[in-house]
């Protein structure tokens, strides 16, 4: 039972395995839990390379914990843009940019104290 993932870990995979499905790019998983002043426990960060790609992979993230998990998240922002969608389950954030807003925002350099795991790179 050591080896199976806590909820959480769980979310995060699985929200990964919806990012994988629309072929989002430079996945990253910043794993907070260490930080005394993390606002997640888990934040996932990619990006698409067209605003429609972006919405795309959203909503395979959305549509994948629903079938996986039942969960609904707790709030969806930036899909009426499509260059930064945030999709927040409470414990596990995701971010879906355009190839230049991720670069131009640059966040995982403000969570560089979390655990980093590079998922995809290309």
């Amino acid at each position: 039972m050591a080896n199976q993932p806590n909820g959480v870990d769980k979310l995060a995979e699985i929200a990964i395995h919806g990012l994988l499905e629309k072929k989002a790019h430079n996945i990253v998983k910043i794993d907070l839990r260490e930080l005394t002043s993390s606002v997640t426990d888990i934040m996932l960060i990619c990006h698409g390379d067209s605003d429609r790609q972006v919405t795309a992979i959203a909503d395979s993230v959305v549509d994948e914990v629903k079938k996986a998990l039942g969960e609904n998240p707790f709030s969806k922002e930036g899909y009426q843009m499509g260059e930064w969608v945030l999709i927040d389950y409470v414990n596990v954030v995701v971010h879906v940019f355009k190839r230049d807003i991720r670069e131009y925002y640059s966040i995982e350099d403000l969570w560089a104290d979390g655990k980093t795991q590079v998922i995809t790179e290309d």
